[in-house]
């Protein structure tokens, strides 16, 4: 008997004791194809339905304190989770630190790279760097973190090309809009347009953190406790190391 099956009957003995509701959970891009696929285990063991918006975690944490209805924030930093904790939007108890991941710089998978790895970024070779935006959005505030740690900063500043979230910095590299690009691991593995020449090792880059919580508007917060209960156990955390995220530091 294959992992999934043994998941959904394991789910199936819970699923008399919980009342199906609708979930919302607001998640970072980087998430969505993991966290597609648990809450499809999720649900077809007789768990509730959930539902997703994923984008970069600073635009999730504005709608989210803007009023928009949802019941679980799974973000891609301790920062955006900080804001909303300071603004009283979310459950301090629920709050739990449950992932992190690892930096690497892109490149389209038929490039060839003249130089050593990651000083490729400073060649001329490398005219746009594509990033995600680095004053707000998780991956690219850990990007500069990095590139500043380096002492490249300044050598690819004139170089970046700033978008809107960390799937879309994959996207401009598989395009070929962008010569290189920095992305989270768990990214550039679902890609085959896209090849990795460095990664970023845990002594040299920012520490990365995904903390998820309930929040307190939560319409449904009991169903949010169930959610996110599940996603804190070790069939699921199979699921998130497959696509290439890492055990929270």
């Amino acid at each position: 008997m294959n992992r999934r099956c043994l998941l959904l009957l394991g789910w199936a003995v819970f699923a008399p004791l919980l009342g199906a509701a609708d979930l919302t959970v607001f998640a970072a891009a980087s998430l969505a194809e993991a966290l597609q696929e648990a809450a499809r285990v999720y649900t077809a063991g007789g768990g509730d339905t959930v539902y997703f918006n994923f984008a970069a975690s600073s635009t999730l944490a504005r709608q989210i304190r803007e009023g928009a209805p949802a019941d679980l924030f799974f973000s891609a930093d301790e920062a955006k989770m900080d804001d909303l904790a300071k603004a009283g939007l979310i459950d301090p108890g629920t709050r739990r630190r449950l992932l992190s991941n690892t930096l690497v710089v892109i490149v389209p998978v038929d490039a060839t790279v003249a130089a050593p790895a990651p000083g490729y970024l400073t060649q001329p070779a490398v005219r746009r760097l594509a990033l995600a935006e680095t004053r707000t959005v998780p991956a690219g505030i850990y990007a500069r973190a990095w590139l500043e740690k380096m002492q490249w900063w300044e050598a690819v500043a004139g170089k970046i090309v700033p978008v809107e979230n960390v799937r879309a910095c994959l996207a401009m590299v598989e395009a070929g809009n962008a010569e290189a690009g920095i992305v989270y691991r768990s990214d550039a593995l679902l890609s085959r347009r896209v090849k990795i020449i460095h990664e970023v090792a845990a002594s040299e880059g920012p520490v990365i953190s995904y903390p998820l919580a309930v929040l307190k508007s939560a319409p449904q917060a009991e169903a949010a406790r169930r959610f996110a209960g599940y996603l804190a156990t070790a069939p699921v955390r199979a699921i998130f190391l497959r696509y290439g995220f890492t055990a929270a530091p």
